[in-house]
């Protein structure tokens, strides 16, 4: 039996966005897709950001460099006024439709579905489930599984849900390097080394980031 949890980016990103929007806070200026996913859903996939929301959007790797390029693409887009997104050097093994075999794979066994995000809740059409053809295989199916609405289920205090909308910074939240570090993760975004709050406490500080926009204005 498998229980899929497996979630798409691009329907999350949109669902940051349009949340920044909704309540007003400091719009999106520009999105980074990940690169390694880009490869199996296409680069073009993250052109409906340009087309529909007017922000550029750049596919990226992960190093110091992919991401200082990254940014630099999309300040230059923006100055420019040439909204479009950019496809870096993830080319090479990223190309504009994806991988279609994998696609088709993926489209065999899987549903696109509504899914549930730990402390935000459900983002539509933003995981996969295996689909009918494969149901003796589902374990929520099998084993009556019911999904709980994770919207709330975050420690007390924990503002994981704020950091992975890009709402609020890893240091603002009351936990962060005290209840909540590498050593003892108290929330999600501390658990894994990449996650935004085990970065943010190894190399970041939102006071640099401040000082940085102060820079650019």
């Amino acid at each position: 039996l498998f229980y899929s949890s497996i979630k798409l980016t691009a329907p999350a990103a949109e669902y940051a966005v349009k949340i920044h929007k909704s309540t007003k806070r400091t719009p999106v200026s520009g999105v980074i897709g990940p690169g390694h996913v880009s490869t199996i859903i296409g680069a073009i996939s993250w052109d409906f950001f340009p087309k529909e929301y007017k922000i550029p959007a750049v596919v990226s790797g992960f190093e110091p460099i992919d991401i200082l390029v990254g940014v630099l693409v999309i300040l230059k887009d923006l100055y420019t006024n040439e909204i479009k997104y950019t496809n870096l050097e993830y080319k090479r093994v990223a190309k504009p439709e994806g991988n279609l075999y994998a696609q088709e794979e993926i489209r065999e066994v899987f549903d696109v579905v509504d899914a549930i995000w730990r402390g935000i809740g459900a983002i539509p059409k933003s995981g996969l489930d295996l689909n009918e053809r494969f149901s003796e295989h589902n374990a929520k199916l099998q084993l009556g599984l019911k999904e709980k609405p994770w919207d709330y289920d975050l420690p007390p205090g924990c503002k994981c849900n704020e950091v992975t909308l890009g709402v609020a910074y890893p240091d603002e939240c009351p936990l962060f390097m005290k209840a909540c570090t590498p050593a003892r993760p108290w929330g999600p975004c501390m658990v894994s080394m990449e996650g935004a709050c085990a970065v943010w406490a190894r190399f970041g500080s939102s006071q640099r980031v401040l000082e940085a926009l102060k820079e650019v204005k």
